[in-house]
């Protein structure tokens, strides 16, 4: 997987979590989500289609390609995986929110393969407080 930017790896991030909640993606919909001017949008679409990870039909509905979609699933994983670990260590919802949305970009394979197993064999008490 072709390395890409913290900028690059939230818009695909934000197309796959509205392509699980819409009909279709629209450049509109990213930008409102992200509060960003739609000129930011389209630009940031742009070099994301001339980087092969999405394709955007003549409506403008917006596609992850497999390669967009392999680092949005990452990235997302990432975000869910250590926002509720930090919940589970006691940190507020929000502030577990963002501090992923921080974390998710630059952390390690190794570190997030450590952290995901340290979870996943204490699932039901890590994920189960952080639901809470």
């Amino acid at each position: 997987m072709a390395a890409v930017n913290e900028s690059a790896e939230n818009y695909l991030e934000t197309i796959l979590i509205l392509s699980r909640k819409l009909p279709v993606v629209r450049s509109v919909d990213v930008a409102n989500e992200l509060g960003f001017k739609k000129s930011s949008v389209s630009i940031a679409m742009k070099n994301l289609r001339q980087k092969s990870h999405i394709t955007m039909s003549d409506e403008g509905y917006i596609h992850l390609t497999e390669s967009g979609k392999e680092i949005a699933e990452m990235i997302y994983e990432r975000h869910e995986l250590l926002s509720a670990w930090l919940q589970y260590l006691g940190v507020e919802k929000k502030i577990a929110d963002e501090d992923a949305c921080r974390m998710e970009h630059v952390i390690s394979k190794e570190s997030f393969a450590a952290i995901k197993q340290h979870v996943h064999e204490n699932k039901e008490l890590i994920l189960g407080k952080a639901m809470m």
